[in-house]
């Protein structure tokens, strides 16, 4: 007898999203290790990175269209399926090119999760959705976590750990790719298994066909000059956001001088506030979406600047900017979609936001490409400076928009 439990569904997609959101961030802890492994550059280990994000960024608006044409349960079966080929083949010590078909099947295998997984929530709780849907993404979220602890364990190897590590064939930090397969491979079958069976007794699926815009009506929402300015702000957060989280490890140990033991776990900071999310979200119901994207904005690329400016003062400074960095950057982002969602109109609500998560999620793509060449041709501190500056930018946009949202001065932001 199978038991399904109201909450399998939700539990299951959590799941595999915690661990495609491991194998994304468990790779910048490992760039230094990487790079002395596969005897590779800062540029080349920043590409590889990219391949990742790029794909994954691609794959965003497809994966909806796949799920239509051979089901949502395959796609997402399919998808944590090859994610998991992706790490066990890193689990493997081969040559470099091995590496990079590993990242793009895990960038593969990942990007095609949320899209697909949040339809199902939505039709399986909907009477729910935004709550299971936080639930969601608080999962994913502290995959982020997990993957800079866990990483950290595999390198430091504490006496504790020790004899769990040596079971695990060749070098110690493969084992985290081995052991992240063999879960994610896990949470696949036991989706595939139980999922359909909590499908069968959902009676309030809506069965109702969505309309068949074209292209042509998502571009038309770019003439809305309010909605372009947003756009420029998310796709500004994104890129300062995706270099930080590429290279910040490697920044605290060459320009703050801290052991790579205490850069993997400030990194690891950035994940565990994500909680504020949840408040953020609350707070913009009462004062509206646009002064919480400000303050927010404003906190990230302010503390970020100064991390650039003082980062040989200390570790608890340090530690402390960190935090505001990640607390300014975590209550944007749930604002972020629902601010989006608002601008659009109800018929191409998904669709849009769509677009733009893809815009946004390609910025941050080629953003590690990009550091990785400027801390190349500079150092971190520069390359550092010009995230902080793309943060700050957009603040100031949203300031803007903060001050165009008076009544008096609304139709200025139109084109038409």
């Amino acid at each position: 007898m199978i038991y399904v439990n109201k909450y399998t569904t939700l539990i299951l997609a959590s799941g595999i999203w915690f661990i495609g959101k491991f194998l994304r961030y468990a790779f910048p802890p490992l760039f230094d290790t990487l790079q002395i492994s596969y005897d590779v550059s800062t540029t080349i280990i920043g590409f590889m990175y990219t391949c990742l994000l790029t794909v994954y960024a691609l794959l965003q608006f497809p994966s909806g269209i796949l799920s239509d044409r051979f089901g949502s349960l395959r796609i997402i079966v399919g998808g944590a399926g090859l994610a998991a080929g992706g790490a066990f083949l890193l689990s493997v010590d081969l040559p470099v090119y091995f590496l990079i078909i590993s990242v793009v099947a895990i960038g593969i295998g990942t990007g095609v999760h949320k899209t697909v997984a949040v339809g199902i929530l939505s039709k399986t709780y909907p009477k729910r959705t935004g709550r299971v849907l936080g639930v969601f993404d608080t999962f994913g979220t502290y995959g982020g976590v997990g993957a800079s602890f866990i990483v950290t364990l595999f390198l430091v190897v504490p006496r504790p750990i020790e004899y769990i590590v040596t079971l695990f064939p060749g070098a110690a930090w493969r084992g985290v790719f081995l052991s992240s397969g063999f879960v994610g491979l896990g949470f696949a079958v036991l989706f595939a298994w139980y999922v359909p069976k909590q499908q069968t007794q959902n009676d309030n699926v809506d069965r109702k066909k969505d309309p068949n815009p074209s292209i042509q009506d998502y571009l038309n929402q770019f003439k809305n000059r309010k909605f372009a300015i947003f756009a420029f702000v998310t796709i500004l957060f994104s890129f300062s956001y995706n270099g930080v989280l590429a290279f910040l490890p490697l920044f605290l140990s060459e320009e703050a001088g801290f052991s790579t033991t205490a850069a993997n776990l400030l990194y690891s900071t950035v994940f565990a506030v994500s909680f504020v999310q949840i408040f953020t979200g609350d707070l913009s119901d009462r004062v509206g979406r646009l002064p919480i994207i400000f303050i927010a904005l404003g906190v990230g690329g302010v503390a970020l600047l100064a991390i650039v400016v003082l980062a040989d003062v200390g570790i608890i400074i340090i530690a402390t900017l960190i935090v505001l960095f990640a607390l300014g950057s975590h209550g944007f982002r749930p604002v972020r979609g629902l601010y989006l969602i608002e601008l659009l109109p109800d018929d191409i609500a998904a669709g849009g936001f769509g677009i733009v998560r893809t815009l946004l999620m390609g910025a941050g793509a080629v953003a590690p490409t990009i550091i990785g060449f400027i801390a190349d041709t500079a150092d971190f501190r520069v390359a550092f400076a010009f995230l902080a500056a793309s943060m700050v930018v957009a603040a100031a946009l949203s300031m803007g928009l903060l001050a165009a949202n008076s009544p008096i001065k609304k139709q200025i932001y139109d084109w038409g």
